[in-house]
């Protein structure tokens, strides 16, 4: 169970803002976990945490109503954070060399280890050092560090997003 878990902050942790790192030292921390319930599903390798979860390691915090995390016979794990529309599920994370967090809210936050990508769906934000990306569905692949946001859950319809991006000064990096 601790490995489920602990894999499922580092997943949920790569949910970070364009060109952003998460902080590597978090990786090396515990995992904590708060939760009015837990359930272990050992045959099905499910473990669902429920009732104002919160996880922290080390500078990542991740709140939900509940948190589900299972491990394919691949040894791949996915993690599922719900809120609901009136209390999102959220992260909190240090970038990496950074006195910046990166921020995020949806309804539900899921991350694949196998394909490293979150998917952030209704009501997604995720907001950095005053940038801010909103939209119905935003997806965060790690592995290219691109991101794209829809106004529609599926990730493919038309609607509107809104991004704001703050102006950078020349001695400014991408952190």
């Amino acid at each position: 169970m601790k490995n489920a878990v602990a894999t499922t902050a580092l997943m949920i942790g790569l949910i970070v803002g364009p060109g952003a790192h998460a902080a590597k030292s978090d990786r090396e921390q515990p995992v904590n976990i708060e939760a009015d319930r837990v359930i272990v599903d050992d045959r099905n390798k499910t473990h669902t945490f429920e009732g104002s979860v919160i996880l922290t390691q080390g500078s990542l915090e991740i709140k939900g109503d509940k948190m589900v995390v299972t491990q394919g016979a691949d040894g791949f794990q996915t993690g599922v954070a719900t809120g609901s529309p009136n209390r999102l599920a959220t992260f909190r994370q240090r970038r990496d060399g950074s006195d910046i967090f990166i921020e995020g809210e949806a309804e539900r936050i899921e991350y694949d280890t196998r394909a490293e990508r979150a998917r952030l769906f209704k009501q997604a934000r995720v907001s950095s050092a005053g940038d801010v990306v909103t939209g119905d569905f935003i997806e965060y692949d790690a592995l290219t560090e691109k991101y794209s946001a829809t106004n529609q859950s599926g990730g493919s319809g038309g609607g509107r997003v809104r991004a704001v991006i703050q102006p950078r000064s020349s001695g400014e990096g991408s952190q």
